[in-house]
């Protein structure tokens, strides 16, 4: 038995009401006494010099109290490319270029409007087209041909064997888009220097790994700069690092010795604030005529925008080297500069892109094997991680996510009910691989009793949107065996120096979670300890059972927590852990399988999802119900990348024409169709005591290809480009003759 056996309990996440009602405080909530406006001046070119800059008009704005340029900001440099945080070259639409601090927003839009600029504009580079072409104006002087990097090229076996041994080959190429994070919470930060403290409020997914970024560029010791995430409205991969406009805000406050607020609006998010990148991917599939893979190839181009952001570059190819057995394996990534803004970390980079080609030339296979989709992915199974050449931790994790979404989804439908005249339906189903999930030492926490009978949890963590404060909260209230009521959890501050690492890669409960349960049970045997001195018996003769301490197998109730407590010198006991081991004999990966049904109109090209459902492996489920919450969460975002998502860039210019949420189109209340959690309560104890894994990136990563699959099993035409939007399919219906 686990420790996590008794934790599962569907309890509403315990922020809720305060979200709800809008007392919550985000970092766009923080007002301070004296507090100053900042505002960021951003280039209107894609590509261009910076001739001049004259702020002289800017100082003379009512209200305004300093403005920084490049000079200011010196030695201060960002990204794998080392750019300054104002460059006189920009090189997307949204560049930094100035900012100015001011009494009232009202009075820094007025002066943002004021700067008189002129510019040498240049050829600009947009989309992978552009980039790779022989004469492309070339973005960086040391990178000939566009090339961010060398080519990231895997192989295993021989493709060319693999492909001369295959009866049947499937080959195409796919493509998808640049799609925006919109996070509900926008990047921003208030900042407060004190002379020798500086705080900073910021909308972020890794408070420590901010303090680490902002400390080193203004030259401060880590203990001189405080993080604050009190609440964060989302996040997806885009907070991960430390981004300018909190360096700006940091270095207008101290500056002007005022608390400054600087916070981007929703233009300013979709074009400098990071981005799924673009891809395009020839897959070749190769398969014997049973079904068995002979060789898969993947040549990979991916549009990385202007900079690199280190680390967090998308691994396409992933999906192809793991998801299925075969000896014979390539794949070749490589990723280009383009005018546009940087690309960042993207709920499972790399992994949605390429499953999304990966599973559909999976579904062309069986289409020309005449097999059942479940049929050729599980005539594909492998137990290990072919890459590492290690046996996955749960090696059966994925066929509990086949046979999950197979009942739930009550695959295969009638296909006589699918017929509709001129609606056809249709169902599609696709797998998935990811290769986040587990622990990312190290992770500290600390659990704490007060002199009222209460326990804090404390930890460095951050809520980012999933709940963390409420699965923490269950797993130190079951450990100590306390009512929930009596647990406060205390996260998203740096001062409290328990460091956790960033919410990335699902990995947040795999690594925070353990270290809690771990301090709980430190505590637990302080407890009873204490219990015992003051009951003049040994430890051993006690447990602690709803809240109180008893004897064992005694009813008779001792001490409740709040009479023990009360007789502590201090007041207090406290418990701290550090998850810090990670096994490396085993490989950890988190799988998913999802199904779709959609409803084509043949008359108008529109393309309904009727339902969607979603089997993923999460290892132990300790909330069921903010689990189902994190599955129609991340098919939602799956939904939109499928359907509708996605930027649209002028090919000349390289103005970005849908950087707002009227244009960019996000699914609505009305888009999405119910969503069923297929429950995988599948603990996986390699890593851990408690069994579990993250849950973040898989119920988003198959969703896209089970929807086109889907789509093509109804009419038979298959979109190979995304998003899949009325035009595109029009189109193809036009082509192929298939309308009215």
């Amino acid at each position: 038995m686990s420790a996590a056996d008794n934790i599962a309990e569907r309890v509403p996440r315990r922020e809720g009401r305060q979200k709800v009602t809008g007392s919550a405080r985000f970092s766009s909530d923080t007002e301070m006494p004296g507090q100053l406006y900042a505002g960021i001046l951003r280039s209107p070119h894609a590509n261009a010099r910076v001739r001049s800059l004259d702020d002289s008009a800017v100082r003379a704005v009512p209200g305004v109290r300093d403005v920084i340029t490049a000079d200011d900001v010196q030695g201060m440099h960002w990204y794998e490319e080392k750019v300054l945080t104002f460059s006189e070259r920009v090189r997307f639409v949204g560049d930094e270029v100035a900012a100015v601090v001011a009494d009232t927003e009202e009075a820094v839009q007025d002066a943002l409007r004021a700067f008189e600029l002129e510019y040498d504009v240049l050829d600009a580079v947009v989309g992978l087209d552009a980039a790779c072409a022989a004469d492309a104006p070339q973005l960086h002087d040391d990178k000939p041909g566009n090339l961010a990097a060398e080519p990231q090229i895997y192989e295993r076996g021989n493709t060319g064997k693999g492909f001369a041994a295959a009866d049947v080959i499937v080959e195409a190429t796919y493509a998808t888009q640049t799609a925006l994070h919109n996070a509900l919470e926008p990047h921003g930060c208030n900042a407060s220097w004190d002379g020798e403290t500086l705080d900073l409020w910021v909308s972020t997914q890794g408070i420590f790994a901010v303090r680490k970024g902002i400390a080193q560029k203004l030259g401060l010791a880590l203990n001189r700069v405080r993080v604050h995430a009190e609440h964060v409205g989302g996040g997806f991969g885009a907070k991960q690092v430390d981004w300018k406009p909190t360096l700006i805000a940091a270095v207008l406050s101290m500056r002007n010795k005022r608390p400054v607020k600087l916070l981007l609006d929703r233009e300013a998010e979709n074009l400098a604030a990071g981005n799924r990148n673009a891809t395009r991917q020839h897959v070749r599939l190769g398969a014997t005529r049973d079904g068995r893979l002979c060789a898969i190839a993947a040549r990979i181009s991916v549009d990385g925008g202007a900079y690199r952001l280190g680390g967090e570059s998308s691994n396409v190819g992933g999906c192809y080297q793991r998801l299925y057995a075969c000896e014979n394996v390539r794949t070749e990534q490589r990723q280009y500069y383009t005018n546009a803004g940087p690309s960042v970390a993207f709920r499972a980079p790399g992994f949605v892109e390429g499953t999304f080609a990966l599973e559909q030339a999976m579904d062309e296979l069986a289409g020309k094997l005449e097999m059942d989709p479940f049929t050729l992915r599980e005539r594909n199974y492998t137990k290990t991680d072919q890459v590492t050449q290690k046996p996955y931790s749960s090696p059966d994790a994925l066929q509990h996510c086949y046979a999950a979404a197979r009942e739930a989804f009550a695959w295969p439908t009638d296909a006589a009910e699918r017929d509709r005249g001129r609606k056809r339906r249709g169902i599609g189903m696709a797998a998935s691989v990811w290769v986040g999930g587990g622990l990312n030492p190290p992770a500290l926490a600390a659990v704490s009793m007060q002199a009222d009978g209460s326990v804090t949890v404390h930890t460095g963590a951050q809520d980012i949107g999933t709940g963390t404060r409420t699965v923490l909260g269950q797993i130190a209230a079951k450990t100590l065996d306390v009512a929930l009521q009596q647990v406060t959890v205390l996260l998203g501050d740096t001062a409290g120096e328990l460091y956790s690492p960033t919410s990335a890669g699902s990995a947040t409960l795999p690594s925070v979670g353990p270290a809690v349960e771990a301090a709980a049970a430190e505590l637990r045997q302080q407890i009873l300890q204490h219990a015992a001195d003051c009951l003049e018996t040994s430890a051993e003769n006690l447990t602690l059972v709803d809240g109180c301490v008893r004897g064992k197998g005694d009813a008779q109730r001792y001490l409740s927590l709040a009479e023990l407590a009360a007789s502590l010198p201090a007041g207090t006991l406290k418990g701290r852990s550090a998850n810090t081991d990670k096994p490396d004999d085993r490989s950890l990966k988190t799988f998913a399988v999802q199904c779709a049904e959609v409803e084509v109109d043949l008359d108008t090209a529109e393309v309904t999802v009727l339902r969607l459902v979603c089997a993923p492996d999460c290892g132990a489920v300790i909330n069921p119900l903010l689990a189902d919450s994190q599955v129609i969460g991340g098919a939602t975002q799956g939904l939109g990348f499928a359907m509708s998502e996605g930027r649209i860039m002028d090919r000349s210019s390289g103005l970005v024409l849908n950087a707002n949420l009227e244009d960019y189109l996000v699914p609505t209340i009305l888009d999405v169709p119910p969503v069923t959690h297929a429950l995988v309560n599948l603990p996986d104890y390699s890593e851990n005591r408690l069994g579990v894994k993250g849950l973040g990136e898989p119920p988003l990563i198959a969703t896209a290809p089970a929807i086109i699959n889907a789509v093509h099993d109804a009419i038979g035409l298959r979109v190979r480009e995304l998003p899949l939007n009325h035009k595109k399919l029009l189109d193809l219906m036009c082509q192929t003759g298939d309308v009215p």
